[in-house]
Order: C-alpha cells, then sequence, then structure tokens
C-alpha cells in the first residue's frame, strides 16, 4: 500500500465532506431570540422548537441560563444589536442536567452538554458563547460539554467555549468538556450515522480535561485556526488540548495551543500526562502548522493494544500520522514529539527547550516507534534530539538539525546524562529525564 497517498486521500476526502456540510442553502426563515429582530422567542430552546429545518435562529446579545438541544438542520448565530455583540449560553438555575449518555457503549457516561446536537446532518453554529459557570456538578458525573454533536455534523466557527469544569473542585475527575464530537461503536444504540465536523476559528479554555475531541469510528474532524488553552498546572485532570481517539479520522491544522500541565505529573509517574494534541488509537491523521506550547508531552500518538469488557479503552492504531511543521515550544517533564506508533512522517517541525526528547521514537505501546520517517526538524535545547526507541531507528533520520542538546540521537525510551557532579567523581550517568520505559508514560485519553 502507497501510505502516503492513502494519507493524502483520507485528508483530502475529510475536507471535502465538511466544506460541503457549511455550504448548505438556508431552507426556511429567520427567528430571532431575544427583542432584536422578529418574529422572536424567549429563549434559543423555543427558537430552536419552533424553527423548521434548515432555518436559522439568531440569538440577540445576552445571557441565556438554559441548555438547548438541536436534532434538526439548523443554523444557530449569534448576531449584533447596536453596540453589543455577545451571546451567551451559561448554566441554568439550579445547575446543568443529564440530558444524554456518552456514546461509548462500555461506559456510557451521564453527560450533561449545554448545546446538544443529536443526529442532524447540518448544523453550523457560530458567533455563540457557551459558559459552564454555575454548572453545580457535585461529583465526576455527570460530565459537563460545552457544545456535544453526537451522531451529527456541521460546522463550529467563531465560538467561545469556557469554564467546562466541574463545580465540584479540581479533584482529578476526568470530565469537562469544550467541544466534543462524537459517533457511536458497536453494540447497544449502535448508529451507523457519522459525525463530521469543522471546528474552526474558535477560542477553547478553561476546560477540565480535554478543549476539543473528536471521537469515534464514524466521526471526522477539521480543527483549524482555534486558540486552545489549558488552565496550566492543575490538579483537575490531565489536560489535552485537541484529542483524536478511537477511530476517528481528523486534521488538526494552523491552531495554537497551550498550558496542559497535570501539575501532580512527576518524572516517575507514568500513567497521566497531559498533551497539546494527543492522537489515541486512531490513524492516517494531519496534524500540521499548528504551535504547540508549555505542555508536558507536545504532540503524541498513541497505539492501544487494550480491549475487552473491562477495558476502559478500544484496541487501534495511531499509524501513518502526518506530523509536519509545527512548533513545539518548553515541553515540561516530557517529549515534545512523542510517536508510540508506526509508519509515521514527522517533518519540518521546530522544537525548542523540550523537557525530555525532541523526537521520541517510541517503543514501548506494543511493538511500535517503527518505520517513521524523520525530516528536516530542527530541535534546539533536550535532552536528545531524536530518542529511538529500545531497538534503535529502523525507519529514516536525515537532514535534521541540533542545537545544545544533549545527545543528538540515542537508542533507548529514557534520556540519561552525567551530572557535572558525577563527572568530576568518574561516576556513572544518572537519569535527569523521565525514564519511558519504566512504565510508558503516555498522555491520559477521555474516557
Amino acid at each position: 500500500m502507497n501510505h502516503s497517498n492513502s494519507r493524502r486521500t483520507t485528508a483530502q476526502g475529510i475536507f471535502l465532506v465538511l466544506a460541503a456540510l457549511g455550504g448548505q442553502s438556508i431552507l426556511a426563515g429567520t427567528i430571532y431570540v431575544g427583542a432584536c429582530g422578529t418574529p422572536n422567542q424567549p429563549t434559543i430552546q423555543k427558537a430552536v422548537n419552533a424553527s423548521s429545518p434548515g432555518g436559522t435562529v439568531k440569538v440577540c446579545p445576552g445571557t441565556y441560563p438554559e441548555q438547548v438541544t438541536i436534532t434538526h438542520n439548523l443554523n444557530l448565530s449569534g448576531v449584533a444589536s447596536g453596540a453589543a455583540d455577545s451571546a451567551v449560553i451559561t448554566s441554568p438555575v439550579g445547575g446543568v442536567q443529564v440530558n444524554t449518555a456518552d456514546l461509548y457503549t462500555p461506559f456510557p457516561l451521564p453527560v450533561a452538554a449545554q448545546v446538544l446536537v443529536q443526529n442532524a446532518s447540518a448544523v453550523n453554529i457560530s458567533n455563540i458563547t457557551v459558559d459552564g459557570s454555575g454548572n453545580l456538578i457535585g461529583g465526576c458525573a455527570p460530565d459537563i460539554r460545552g457544545i456535544y454533536y453526537q451522531n451529527s455534523s456541521g460546522t463550529i466557527s467563531e465560538v467561545v467555549t469556557r469554564n467546562q469544569v466541574l463545580s465540584a473542585g479540581l479533584t482529578g475527575c476526568q470530565a469537562g468538556q469544550g467541544i466534543f464530537v462524537q459517533s457511536s461503536y458497536s453494540g447497544a444504540g449502535y448508529s451507523s450515522a457519522r459525525a463530521n465536523v469543522a471546528i474552526q476559528n474558535s477560542s477553547v479554555h478553561s476546560f477540565q480535561k480535554n478543549g476539543i475531541t473528536v471521537d469515534g469510528p464514524k466521526a471526522a474532524g477539521i480543527v483549524t485556526n482555534n486558540y486552545i488553552s489549558g488552565q496550566g498546572p492543575t490538579t483537575g485532570a490531565a489536560e489535552n488540548g485537541v484529542q483524536i481517539s478511537d477511530g476517528a479520522a481528523a486534521s488538526v491544522t494552523n491552531n495554537v495551543i497551550m498550558d496542559e500541565i497535570w501539575a501532580p505529573d512527576t518524572f516517575s509517574d507514568t500513567g497521566d500526562a497531559a498533551a497539546g494534541i494527543l492522537i489515541y488509537a486512531s490513524e492516517n491523521v494531519l496534524i500540521q502548522g499548528n504551535t504547540v506550547g508549555t505542555t508536558q508531552f507536545g504532540i503524541a500518538t498513541v497505539s492501544s493494544a487494550t480491549y475487552g469488557s473491562t477495558s476502559v479503552n478500544p484496541q487501534g492504531l495511531a499509524d501513518h500520522t502526518i506530523i509536519a511543521f509545527n512548533q513545539v515550544l518548553n515541553t515540561q517533564l516530557f517529549d515534545a514529539i512523542d510517536v508510540c506508533s508506526n509508519d509515521n512522517a514527522v517533518t519540518g517541525n521546530t522544537v525548542f527547550n523540550a523537557a525530555e526528547s525532541g523526537i521520541h521514537l517510541d517503543s514501548t505501546c506494543g511493538t511500535t516507534g517503527l518505520n517513521n520517517v524523520v525530516l528536516n526538524n530542527t530541535v534546539n535545547e533536550s535532552c536528545a534530539g531524536i530518542l529511538e526507541g529500545a531497538g534503535g531507528s529502523s525507519g529514516l533520520a536525515v537532514l535534521n538539525s541540533f542545537f545544545n542538546v544533549i545527545n543528538t540521537t540515542l537508542t533507548g525510551n529514557a534520556c540519561t546524562a552525567p551530572t557535572p557532579a558525577a563527572v568530576a567523581a568518574g561516576a556513572a550517568a544518572v537519569p535527569l529525564f523521565h525514564a519511558d520505559s519504566a512504565g510508558g508514560g503516555h498522555p491520559t485519553a477521555v474516557r
């Protein structure tokens, strides 16, 4: 198989499908929410219910304490009125309530979605802020999600999601998502419907677990030109700026992603790190032109070898990922680019100040770290420019530039170097960086 052509075809296919969704014409009339136009309704939900398929709901500036469910094709957008231009959906009095469940059938986590889109083929949302403040969730469940597309397609553009953080406090709960796109899995409740969503030009911040997630075997996403910021050092959960998982197809391009740090993590803690971009058990993903800064892992691919009735995460590969022309800056604890999968292309990236390696061809996710092309990357300041995995590199690594690195290339899954005192005493090298080979330290996917 020509993997290069396969990757290109996949990316082009996603683009064409989603571009078509964004261009659908308005088939029905317009309803306003608020007093800035007529006909109008007092709440967003009442306007949605009154709208015809293909119609438009325009939301006047103001604050709307409600949860909204959309089950037919619709354009939902905030509009300016006079000098005001801010339509904010926030938690209703009494807090957010469960209105659906996660589609991963072995663990159907209850979900309180602030904007829930179900079983629709063209729902376009723009110029809306979704604020999770005041959600009053007292434990780890339900999972609060700002905008949640279930087996649904459309575009999300120029939106803000913020404060999807559990009111119970930052207690390590793996919950609190900004934007979540998901298709159903096989088993009870399975739907053949796809979830194809373009997420663009949006601000996603102050979430507890993930900023943007595209999940499931029939899900596809174009994630482009967004600003995604975690909370910085947090005890809430191991955050991921963007997660593509469990068979989803996606391109992640030209985003700014920063501040994903699981504060309790240490060099010896191998199971719950945060990441800027995490590709978990999904193949043929394009990651290009992003700036990722001050995260524990910068960009990571993880193949999962576990599956079963008691498994939290399904089996799947994260092979054939293209990681190209990204900037990864100032990682905390771990690698700037970690490919714990096979047959990936890592080209034209720039890494500054990586806490561990610049590029890790990681062999700790089963038989991984093999047949990768590492070409024309620049690494300035790291433990190793390229960390080759336990068996050494089996792919191609050429024309890379290294500056101020302890090792240009190093075989293994751990970076070690002698301290000045050890050198003076003639002692053996001691670890200065996290040893992935001790147990396979990787970012944590949401489940």
